[in-house]
């Protein structure tokens, strides 16, 4: 009887955790596809429902902060990607948006530590290289000229 009762309570688990991990994917993959469409209320949503289940998936945070970027909160926006970082500090994508951000601040230190990890880092945004350089030197007069 105790076996009995063991073997029932183990089926429980095993569809039981089944169930929670298919529901965090289908929330992730949901939120992706409003995303793609623009519908950015109800992918903020399932985002951040996703991140209840599984507060280490970098992704969530990622779009969640892509989703700001467009909504222009720059304080939930730099909140998201830094977590994001924080969870994966190699995400280039993350350190490239982070960039930008620090480049409309004109936080010039700031911008040229990201660089630097974001040159080590980087291999499908590389071609971003240029970019920020770029962007760099249009800072480094104006932080200069203030000090």
């Amino acid at each position: 009887m105790i076996k009995f009762f063991y073997l029932i309570l183990f089926a429980v688990f095993l569809v039981n955790s089944n169930t929670s991990a298919n529901a965090k994917e289908n929330f992730f993959d949901k939120a992706i596809k409003l995303y793609n469409n623009k519908n950015y209320e109800d992918s903020k949503f399932l985002l951040q429902r996703n991140i209840v289940f599984n507060p280490k998936d970098h992704l969530s945070y990622l779009y969640l902060a892509k989703i700001y970027k467009e909504e222009k909160n720059d304080k939930e926006l730099k909140k998201n990607l830094d977590t994001t970082l924080l969870l994966n500090p190699k995400n280039e994508e993350a350190l490239y948006m982070l960039i930008e951000l620090n480049i409309e601040k004109s936080n010039f230190s700031k911008v040229k530590e990201l660089n630097e990890t974001f040159l080590l880092v980087c291999s499908k945004l590389c071609s971003k290289k240029i970019i920020i350089a770029e962007k760099i030197k249009d800072l480094e007069p104006k932080n200069e000229s203030q000090q």
